[in-house]
């Protein structure tokens, strides 16, 4: 951990989260990957204020919370504030999305809308990974935890695959739209069986939360909404297994 007023030890700088207004800030400043940043309801000061500067600046997530919540996270003096430290670099669907789509093959880009377990989301990671995904998208709200228990579920593919952290999903499905990609979205709605849908084209794949699917906002978005034949009388699959189908789908129409 690291102490607030103190300069992390080598060993603290390992730990899965920081503590304290000023170590905070000086972990900002010094560029540590944050995944997200927790702030005690009605903290104030000129400490909290530099900090929610910090915060703005450089777009971290965060979000007010009780500070019983704190005390669970930390038996340290946190001043009103956890960090936790991100595992992995993320990306810039901005600089990435183009590189991909000038390369070599037809990129293909999965996004995960509110996709909120983390087993799932790991599980999702690494079946992306062994099918050769370009790249994985999240928004920076709504979304699993992306920690050391996501990179262990993802046996650690988290750690070589591109992951972006967005904060506006509409916008990154104009921005693939622009560089010639499909937007598909699995639901079971949709007018379309998987099989049909061909995926050999540049491709983002929308897959939603279980419980309520792809928002409709993003759902209006896509050329075309494919969905998995039902045949028992449960009527949804767990997405990491619906992912893993279209996944493999892909994989197999375009023979790799």
């Amino acid at each position: 951990m690291i102490v607030s007023g103190n300069h992390p030890s080598t060993s603290e700088k390992n730990s899965t989260h920081i503590y304290g207004l000023r170590p905070v800030i000086e972990a900002i400043d010094g560029g540590t990957r944050i995944d997200r940043i927790f702030i005690q309801n009605g903290l104030a000061g000129s400490l909290a204020s530099e900090l929610k500067g910090r915060i703005r600046d450089h777009a971290i997530p965060f979000q007010f919370v009780p500070v019983e919540k704190l005390n669970r996270l930390t038996k340290g003096n946190h001043q009103g504030v956890v960090a936790l430290i991100a595992p992995i670099a993320y990306r810039r669907a901005d600089e990435l999305l183009p590189a991909l789509c000038e390369g070599e093959h037809a990129p293909f880009v999965l996004l995960l809308d509110r996709v909120t377990d983390v087993r799932n989301f790991g599980a999702i990671v690494r079946t992306a990974e062994c099918a050769g995904v370009d790249a994985v998208i999240i928004p920076d709200h709504g979304s699993a935890q992306v920690g050391d228990d996501a990179v262990k579920t993802s046996s650690g593919a988290l750690l070589r695959m591109p992951v972006c952290r967005e904060a506006n999903l509409k916008t990154v499905l104009n921005l693939a739209r622009q560089y010639g990609m499909q937007i598909v979205a699995a639901t079971e709605k949709g007018a379309t069986d998987y099989l049909e849908a061909d995926l050999r084209k540049p491709t983002l794949l929308i897959m939603g939360a279980e419980e309520t699917g792809v928002s409709p906002e993003l759902l209006k978005m896509a050329d075309l909404r494919a969905r998995l034949p039902i045949r028992g009388q449960v009527q949804s699959l767990n997405v990491s297994v619906a992912a893993g189908i279209f996944m493999y789908e892909a994989l197999r129409q375009r023979g790799l």
